[in-house]
């Protein structure tokens, strides 16, 4: 019987590759998740890759801004063309997915937390820049808001920023999101977190939820977690 495996180019001790391990095992717990290093690393291995038999689903992070990356990308896709059981999900960047999700405010701020208010340009940044991408406008050094908040944004690209931002929005919280770690409100049931202080309160105090209803929600409410959805469907079931 076939297998189905997730290639992804996070090292096994970076914040992105412990949420696909969370998000797969709660919701595709058929899917074996493989870590390959990096882009260079992820590459090779489906130019190397004889197996026929089996289904792969890769994911290499699409900074449509980045040369190198977009030449990365544009390499992969063409050398997947020949093989029928590798299926390409265009993902931005592992922060993007989670700085799209719909609800990363309602779940990250409680509804008179201060930090709204100090952290303004950072939300006012998000907002605008996930509305461009998902309008279709890949222009977001443009906009207002995303240059109030990052005074460099010339020099910096989409993954840079995603990461950026989604840092400065969940800073000392339990959905603290950095390259190395991802908070554990995002990876287990409320309320295991384990430096919880008694002043620590997020938007799901008074509805804690359990893992499987939020990766299930965070599926649901990012286009990127979609996509892998319906193909997951489409060309692997």
């Amino acid at each position: 019987m076939s297998q189905t495996f997730l290639w992804i180019e996070d090292r096994k001790e970076k914040s992105g590759y412990n949420f696909w391990k969370v998000f797969l095992k709660t919701l595709y717990p058929d899917i074996i998740l493989e870590s390959k290093i990096n882009n260079s690393e992820l590459i090779k291995a489906v130019k190397s890759l004889q197996d026929n038999e089996n289904k792969y689903i890769i994911i290499l992070d699409n900074s449509f801004d980045n040369y190198q990356i977009v030449s990365e990308h544009k390499y992969l896709r063409n050398l997947i063309k020949s093989k029928e059981n590798v299926f390409l999900v265009n993902v931005i960047c592992f922060e993007y997915i989670l700085l799209e999700f719909e609800y990363l405010t309602q779940w990250v701020f409680a509804p008179d937390d201060e930090l709204r208010v100090k952290r303004e340009k950072a939300l006012l940044a998000r907002k605008e820049l996930v509305s461009a991408i998902s309008s279709g406008n890949m222009n977001y050094k443009t906009f207002r808001e995303i240059i109030d908040y990052d005074q460099n944004i010339d020099s910096h690209n989409i993954e840079q920023l995603s990461a950026r931002l989604l840092f400065d929005i969940t800073r000392n919280t339990g959905f603290e999101v950095s390259k190395k770690n991802i908070g554990e409100c995002w990876i287990n049931s409320c309320c295991e977190w384990k430096l919880r202080q008694n002043d620590d309160i997020c938007g799901l105090d008074n509805r804690r939820i359990d893992i499987r209803e939020k990766m299930s929600a965070i599926s649901e409410r990012t286009e990127s977690l979609q996509r892998l959805a319906q193909l997951y469907r489409e060309a692997v079931l």
